[in-house]
């Protein structure tokens, strides 16, 4: 089962807008053209198959908390000095994954690493067909 990819509210909704639309423009500069490369990489991985190997998803226990949802964090490169990381939850509806922020890596042995991450919100869940009757 493919899964719909969503963007968080505000802020993860905002930067796919503004990175695909200066794509298709060809105004995105080279690291941000390496940045969208790997991203779009990463949330075609995440649609097929959340714990695909590359991925290396796991739940966030100290995000699930704070935020009371599921939080899952998954790569979107490794290997590298801050190595970027998604975060994302299932939902709103059943079949989506949220993306609710990307981020580098925090380190992982400092005490409170993920208290800095600020998650966007969940979009609204899609309106349910009135069933008749």
């Amino acid at each position: 089962m493919a899964f719909l990819i969503r963007m968080g509210q505000p802020e993860m909704e905002s930067l796919w807008l503004d990175l695909t639309t200066r794509k298709q423009q060809g105004k995105l500069d080279k690291d941000e053209e390496k940045f969208f490369k790997k991203l779009v990489k990463a949330l075609g991985y995440l649609q097929e198959n959340p714990r695909h190997n590359s991925l290396a998803s796991h739940e966030i226990d100290d995000l699930t908390r704070k935020y009371g949802l599921k939080i899952f964090q998954s790569y979107l490169e490794n290997n590298t000095p801050s190595a970027g990381r998604l975060f994302w939850a299932y939902g709103p509806d059943k079949g989506d994954i949220t993306v609710l922020a990307i981020e580098p890596h925090p380190e992982d042995q400092k005490r409170g690493a993920y208290q800095r991450i600020k998650l966007s919100t969940l979009p609204a869940a899609k309106p349910k067909p009135h069933g008749k009757g």
